[in-house]
């Protein structure tokens, strides 16, 4: 795959910031499930973007939340990247062979629905056009990273009826929070240098 200047400029970034895939993947959490996701990277008009789906409102897990594409490991998934690709080929269109997987993410857990969550992280092009599941997927939306690190903050959402404060990431009408929240705080962290004013890569 050749690579944008922001592109190679993450690639550089991440390469000894980032988790060995295997050794995250080898990573115990008590849950009952796991999952895991392909947190994707690519290059938007000279910024680079991460790309998140919007569930479908009719899904019985996490309907209508913003989250990385992926989902549960199935038997037929020889490993845990295995399953992030299929599940995001099966979600946006995006085939296995487009994305360049550079490292992985702390896994973290998720209450609600008891999974434990392994993130992945991949370039993938930037000129891909996205074919969405109609049954999982409503939308595709992608920010910038910096946009991202300036939208942070902490917020109330309603589980069960009840607020909850959590930190998460308020751009316009869109909200990430939970573990997809915190998935994109541990790459925000590994993609910015610690400081008092985080700074975009450079090409």
């Amino acid at each position: 795959m050749q690579q944008s200047a922001p592109a190679a400029s993450a690639q550089a970034t991440l390469s000894d910031r980032l988790l060995d895939s295997d050794r995250a993947a080898a990573i115990e959490l008590h849950a009952s499930f796991q999952a895991a996701v392909l947190v994707a990277l690519r290059d938007r008009d000279g910024s680079l973007s991460t790309v998140f789906t919007r569930r479908h409102r009719n899904l019985p897990r996490h309907a209508g939340e913003i989250s990385f594409p992926g989902g549960r490991r199935e038997p037929r998934d020889a490993t845990l990247i295995g399953t992030a690709l299929r599940e995001t080929h099966e979600e946006i269109g995006l085939p296995a062979s487009m994305v360049q997987i550079l490292g992985a993410l702390e896994p973290v857990p998720t209450v609600v629905s008891d999974h434990a969550v392994y993130p992945f992280v991949g370039l993938v092009p930037s000129d891909f056009s996205w074919h969405t599941s109609p049954e999982e997927v409503e939308a595709v939306i992608e920010f910038t990273l910096p946009d991202l690190v300036r939208a942070r903050t902490r917020t109330y959402i309603r589980r069960g009826g009840l607020p909850i404060r959590a930190d998460s990431y308020v751009i316009g009408e869109h909200v990430i929070w939970g573990a997809t929240a915190r998935i994109l705080s541990d790459l925000l962290a590994r993609v910015y240098r610690p400081g008092p004013t985080p700074r975009a890569p450079r090409a």
